[in-house]
């Protein structure tokens, strides 16, 4: 299965990003997804999950500021990113929601930079 993750960038502090991710896979509709975030040194961690029916959930840390969707028609997985900060400068990958115990190869991911 492909994970192709786009939308990130350069932005400043305060500002926004929608970032998005095409699952290539036939049932992608059945699965719940994630969004996670890494930086150099640091393990990666979640950053919002979304189950099949539409179930969000949050790191503390970005309760409020991002929005986990999808569109199961598109086989896409979105997070809007609003309120950035510099803390928020990772590399943010989609996949499956990990706590169901599979992952799927994680792919490039895509680069946020978040400057203040």
């Amino acid at each position: 299965v492909q994970l192709q993750a786009s939308g990130g960038g350069l932005v400043q502090a305060g500002g926004s990003l929608r970032l998005s991710c095409v699952v290539f896979e036939n049932d992608f509709g059945f699965h719940a997804m994630g969004w996670y975030r890494q930086t150099p040194g640091k393990q990666r961690e979640p950053v919002a999950t979304i189950s099949n029916g539409g179930k969000t959930e949050y790191a503390h840390s970005v309760k409020g500021r991002f929005t986990i969707s999808r569109d199961n028609t598109k086989n896409t997985v979105y997070l809007q990113m609003d309120s950035l900060k510099p803390d928020d400068t990772a590399v943010y990958y989609c996949n499956l929601d990990l706590r169901f115990g599979s992952s799927y190869y994680w792919g490039r991911g895509t680069q946020v930079t978040v400057s203040s």
